[in-house]
């Protein structure tokens, strides 16, 4: 090859991941050995362990189609792409039996794998940019996507927690107590014992509420006014944990226990004050909002946290926990609001979400998916009541940034607002005779979580629905043909999966083309070994525990998985900084060559899982 073609060569190659990685001299040496071929349109490269010379190759222009041996399609490729991974393994390892073929004429660079194998060997450190496994290569990408997992969200409890807490015996005067925690502990919290047991913890709070207010003889032992039972957690724990436990049982103090020894407290005080935890300030004020009105002028903060959680490159996960929380908030406090209104329910219920909101994965583009269980005593009066709750709820939420949900799926229709008896027959009926209008309705109503009332409720419904399901052989199966009809965009950057008309023409819908599908093959996954978890990646994780999937399935679509949120996150941040509003849609001509790589890798993962399922779970 002329030396003067090397330059235009370099400044190809050092602008496409992962080669504007390395170091200038050693993408000058990789460059000076790379070959170049030209291939007409049909044209093939047909690989196998054969191979007397092996290549990655970099497609400068043109198309390029992978078809495994058996014919099926393995991946569509452009411009700025890579192939090849594969032959970078030893000859016995290697995959055999692809083709390569050219959908256009193409113009292709040839590194050659004895180039390669003396980068790594010289350079260890980027190994897992030439990984041949999809998955190393995505878990590089999205170390360097959130390197930081030290942030006040993944540290532990232990790494963090107040020292000072007083711990009392039950037989201790109120008296005593509370000169304790206000002069040697200087403590908001005491903790109760018996012997060496926790028996009950009381907060500066409790003494104003429980003790002064009512009257009562300071002289009474401790145990006549403390909570019994407490919530407590263990010292290994992450402070995400303890935020979603002090917002689940509406607490403000958590003692921080190694086995039965308390060795600290965490308080809402501490974490908004000391640990940069935005989220847990903004959930104390919709705790504490007085109206429907004053929660709307929070909505904005909302979306500052969402933006300030992308923007310190916090994980995915934990971003749509975060957001999660926030909108358990919004709406535990409106129905708080409405029933200071309407005044107590007549009779049990349970509020449940559904969607997003059940599996603990909300963005700022969650809508509302909500319904209503009530107890089988119900009466016409009593509907009539949750009625009136459930309008004001789902409008109060609308007010809030969380818009009511375009399918009516929500508690305030009332074909969702019914006794426990009636969702059991929707549950027997969609499962019994899964024809499609039934799976529309039951993927929405797939995972619920108990958000407000009586969880028992929603508790004794799920295992009907398990029941259900273990009973029927078409459930399942009807489950992955109707997950396996929309594949993942192998050919996205080619045109080929996009959206063809409307205000979102030729943009790629991450939505319904990627995460969709991983959250269908997550309920799939964990339905099918009993599982009654709600999260993707939880339900991902059980399925790999009880044996349903391989250890490197699991790996690879959980990366997968927290890769593609990541991009969306991104894209919805993006969005706000420009003052538009958020969307699912992102034009692909906008994505890095960092982020385009690492998609194709996402997107094989996800085709890969896909037809696991459908050899595993059906006889087609």
């Amino acid at each position: 090859m002329s030396n003067a073609l090397l330059p235009n060569i370099y400044d190809f190659v050092v602008r496409i991941d992962p080669f504007d990685k390395l170091p200038e001299s050693v993408v000058k040496e990789v460059v000076s050995k790379v070959k170049i071929t030209y291939l007409s349109k049909g044209e093939e490269i047909h690989f196998s362990s054969n191979c007397e010379e092996r290549f990655l190759y970099i497609i400068r222009t043109g198309a390029v189609e992978q078809r495994m041996k058996d014919g099926s399609l393995r991946a569509r490729l452009g411009e700025d792409d890579q192939f090849g991974f594969t032959f970078l393994e030893p000859l016995a390892n290697s995959e055999d039996g692809y083709t390569a073929v050219a959908l256009t004429d193409s113009l292709l660079y040839l590194v050659p794998h004895s180039t390669l194998q003396h980068l790594l060997k010289e350079n260890p450190q980027f190994s897992e940019y030439f990984d041949t496994r999809a998955r190393a290569r995505l878990n590089s990408a999205l170390y360097r996507v959130t390197p930081d997992n030290k942030g006040p969200y993944y540290r532990k409890v232990s790494e963090i927690a107040s020292e000072n807490i007083a711990i009392v015996d039950k037989n201790t005067s109120i008296k005593q107590v509370a000169s304790y925690m206000c002069g040697e502990m200087r403590s908001s919290c005491a903790v109760v014992k018996d012997g060496n047991d926790i028996v009950g913890v009381i907060t500066d709070r409790d003494m104003t509420t429980r003790v002064v207010s009512q009257g009562i003889d300071t002289e009474q032992p401790i145990s006549m006014v403390m909570t019994s039972n407490p919530q407590l957690i263990h010292s290994d724990a992450t402070v995400l944990e303890a935020i979603s436990l002090m917002m689940q049982f509406n607490i403000r103090c958590l003692p921080v226990v190694q086995g039965q020894k308390v060795i600290g407290l965490i308080t809402t005080t501490h974490l908004v004050h000391n640990h940069r935890t935005q989220a847990l300030f903004l959930i104390e004020k919709i705790k504490y909002s007085n109206s429907i009105e004053s929660l709307k002028t929070l909505k904005e903060e909302r979306q500052t946290i969402f933006s300030s959680l992308v923007e310190s490159q916090v994980g995915s996960h934990i971003v749509a926990s975060v957001m999660s929380m926030i909108m358990d908030a919004f709406n535990r406090r409106i129905i708080q609001l409405a029933q200071e209104t309407l005044g107590p329910a007549p009779c049990d219920y349970a509020w449940i979400v559904a969607g997003s909101h059940a599996r603990n994965e909300v963005h700022l583009l969650s809508d509302q998916d909500s319904a209503l269980i009530l107890d089988d005593s119900a009466t016409s009066a009593d509907m009539a009541y949750f009625t009136h709750l459930a309008m004001i709820v789902c409008n109060g939420l609308d007010a809030c940034g969380y818009p009511l949900c375009d399918g009516k799926y929500m508690a305030a229709t009332p074909k969702w607002c019914q006794p426990l008896s009636r969702w059991k027959e929707y549950y027997r009926k969609w499962v019994g005779t899964p024809e499609y209008n039934k799976l529309l309705n039951i993927s929405v109503f797939l995972e619920v979580r108990s958000l407000y009332g009586n969880a028992e409720l929603a508790t004794e419904l799920q295992q009907h629905l398990h029941d259900c399901i273990e009973q029927s052989h078409r459930f399942i199966p009807s489950l992955v043909r109707d997950a396996v009809d929309t594949q993942p965009p192998l050919g996205i950057f080619n045109n080929l999966v996009l959206e063809k008309t409307g205000d979102n023409s030729r943009t790629l819908n991450i939505k319904k083309y990627a995460l969709n599908l991983i959250i269908d093959l997550a309920r799939i996954y964990s339905l099918s070994a009993k599982g009654t978890l709600t999260g993707t990646e939880e339900r991902f994780e059980w399925a790999y525990q009880q044996g349903v999937m391989s250890e490197q399935s699991y790996k690879n679509i959980i990366g997968a998985y927290r890769f593609i949120t990541q991009v969306r996150f991104t894209h919805q941040n993006e969005s706000l900084k420009l003052g538009n509003k958020p969307d699912n849609h992102i034009d692909p001509q906008t994505f890095s060559s960092f982020e385009r790589k690492h998609l194709k890798d996402a997107f094989k993962i996800i085709n890969e899982l896909q037809d696991g399922a459908k050899l595993r779970f059906t006889k087609g």
